[in-house]
């Protein structure tokens, strides 16, 4: 297997862009990443297109990515369409990582892409509801009710077991909403008071609407290539690919006593890059609903049970932390455009590497740096789908 590096990365804004079409999201975010790996389309072998709901929502279905990047001028190469839930980018990221790795191709192309804004707000919650298994769909089970009373993740029972209050399900939020101020592509660009988030409307008690990520249009991409062959295209500090892990959720009983698939998949991605979460320098993770980060912090390894919230306390996982978590934004605050999500998550974190990232900058700039991304929803208790990604300069 070669080493793979990142040499470009790019994104449009996450927001509402009703008059803009599915390729037209991607077509900034390609030429961006072109721009910034020093690439033209003709350098590109194969492309991996990642998409979630673009066949519910915009009727086109099958050749989407064929459809996306003939409309960015890149024609005759391998495209492999790839929907896989809220990790649809981070799955594209893993095909394109393993073209170049196994020498089948030399440069590959992610790109992740969605548009949910289509006019009808319950039209876009049902395509949602439709990326769980369909017994769930059935039952009604949507992802924020699904946060709150999921047997594995079942927030009031960890307000009993840990002693936590609304208060600390919104530290996450308001840490977040303050990087995503300070982010000029994120969708929500004010930072919140606790109080702010607590009081907001109730979604599915206990969390509230600025605990939730919100519908979404976006795009982001990215090129990767050898790491022998980087200096060809760009003089920028190449971000080289240390572990790429992918794993599906897993069958089993609410008190079977097995690790959870976060765990072992961060686990995975650990060992496969010979580091450990001690090692990390900043993290983007897969924060849907604000306090699913707390609980991400135990399972990625950077605490113990119940002790989320004392991370955001004491400043670690802030900006100026020795860990920062989220500096885009995150999902609440940036944008969670489902099938975008992994990649836009690859872009900040290749931006702060470089020392790009502009006002949210993270003063020492991270060497090591993980993506934590997830999305679907079984009938056996667990997300459908994990990815992890570790990044080294």
């Amino acid at each position: 297997m070669r080493e793979v590096a990142i040499i470009g990365v790019g994104a449009h804004a996450t927001g509402q862009f009703t008059e803009k079409a599915l390729k037209d999201l991607a077509y900034t975010a390609i030429w961006n990443t072109l721009d910034d790996a020093g690439a033209e389309p003709s350098d590109i072998n194969v492309a991996y297109v990642g998409n979630s709901l673009g066949g519910l929502l915009t009727g086109q279905e099958g050749v989407r990515g064929q459809v996306v990047l003939q409309h960015s001028g890149i024609t005759g190469i391998p495209v492999i369409n790839v929907e896989n839930a809220c990790a649809s980018a981070a799955t594209a990221l893993r095909g394109a990582w393993l073209e170049v790795a196994s020498g089948a191709a030399d440069v590959a192309l992610a790109v992740g892409v969605e548009k949910m804004f289509v006019g009808d707000s319950a039209r876009t919650i049902s395509a949602l509801s439709a990326v769980s298994e369909v017994d769930l769909s059935e039952m009604g089970m949507q992802f924020t009710t699904s946060y709150a009373i999921h047997p594995k993740i079942n927030l009031k029972g960890k307000m009993a077991e840990y002693g936590w209050t609304s208060a600390d399900f919104a530290k996450p939020a308001v840490k977040n909403s303050f990087n995503g101020s300070l982010n000029p592509l994120a969708q929500h660009r004010r930072p919140l008071s606790i109080e702010q988030v607590v009081q907001s409307r109730i979604v599915v008690d206990p969390l509230t609407l600025f605990m939730c990520a919100s519908i979404s249009d976006g795009a982001a991409a990215a090129i990767v290539c050898p790491v022998e062959m980087a200096p060809r295209f760009t003089s920028k500090l190449p971000v080289r690919i240390a572990s790429c892990v992918l794993r599906s959720g897993m069958y089993r009983l609410p008190d079977d006593g097995f690790t959870d698939s976060a765990t072992v998949s961060a686990q995975a991605a650990y060992e496969e890059a010979g580091i450990g979460p001690d090692d990390l320098n900043a993290i983007e993770l897969h924060d849907a609903m604000a306090p699913a980060e707390l609980m991400l912090y135990e399972r990625l390894g950077l605490c113990a049970p119940g002790e989320g919230p004392r991370l955001i306390d004491e400043g670690i996982t802030t900006l100026s932390g020795r860990i920062p978590v989220n500096p885009s934004g995150g999902l609440c605050s940036r944008g969670h455009p489902v099938g975008a999500t992994g990649l836009l998550q690859i872009a900040e974190l290749v931006w702060q590497m470089r020392g790009e990232a502009g006002a949210r900058q993270i003063e020492k700039r991270p060497k090591v740096t993980m993506a934590q991304n997830q999305g679907g929803l079984l009938l056996g208790q667990d997300s459908a789908v994990y990815g992890v990604t570790i990044l080294k300069t």
